[in-house]
């Protein structure tokens, strides 16, 4: 008889599983602590301050609403007094130096052309130039310039004894100035030190001259007057002194 013996197994060639031993992975934990990284120190968490968060955006919503409320405003336009002629300080304000004009209400206090004949009534506290925007702050009720103690004196000037372009409200020395032709001695002398001219004539054929009303002290009037007459008085204009 034949016997049949059973086949033996045959080996194949193991393949590796892929796995990482223990040990290893353990090892490259390690490594991967012991790093850089590992020695960074820990970052607290930010704290939050809802208090400074609301005010922020508070300060924002604020300057927002400024901002739309000036652009609304400025769309509003008013009617306000512009000075269209110079007026020195203590003269009176009259309807022929004001004229209307159109302005943004802003909220300052510019004066309502719808009281202009108030401002009639009234003087000015300093010298104003054209273009002025009339505030209240720029109007009295009384004049030192035209109270007690003064006078208003005409002076009929020829070319050369007054500058040709005095205006209205301008400061000017008086002086005297003596004739060539007199029998005197005498020198020329300041009369008046800063005297306001109140109002300029218009100007003579012949050059700048012309009639000219002046405020000064009613002590020296009289002598200025005197010399006026004579045509020894001449006017020095005082650009600084106003």
């Amino acid at each position: 008889m034949i016997t049949l013996g059973v086949p033996l197994p045959m080996r194949t060639s193991e393949k590796p599983t892929g796995r990482v031993p223990v040990n290893a992975e353990r090892q490259t934990s390690a490594a991967a602590l012991s790093g850089p990284a590992s020695r960074k120190l820990p970052v607290p968490p930010r704290e939050r301050k809802p208090a400074l968060a609301a005010l922020a955006v508070l300060l924002i919503l604020g300057g927002a609403l400024a901002t739309t409320l000036l652009v609304l405003r400025s769309g509003d336009r008013v009617s306000a007094i512009a000075i269209s002629q110079q007026v020195g300080a203590g003269q009176r304000f009259t309807e022929a130096v004001m004229k209307e004009v159109q302005i943004a209400d802003t909220g300052i206090g510019y004066v309502a052309w719808a009281d202009r004949a108030r401002v009639a009534e009234n003087y000015a506290r300093v010298t104003l130039i054209p273009g002025t925007l009339l505030t209240r702050d720029m109007v009295v009720s009384a004049s030192r310039e035209l109270g007690p103690g003064k006078a208003q004196v005409g002076l009929a000037l020829k070319p050369g004894q007054s500058p040709g372009t005095l205006e209205r409200g301008d400061r000017v020395q008086v002086i005297y100035v003596p004739s060539k032709g007199g029998s005197t001695n005498e020198e020329s002398r300041v009369l008046a030190q800063s005297a306001l001219v109140h109002q300029v004539g218009a100007p003579g054929r012949s050059g700048s001259g012309g009639l000219v009303t002046v405020i000064v002290d009613s002590s020296v009037s009289p002598t200025i007057v005197a010399y006026a007459s004579s045509g020894e008085i001449a006017l020095a204009e005082l650009p600084g002194a106003r």
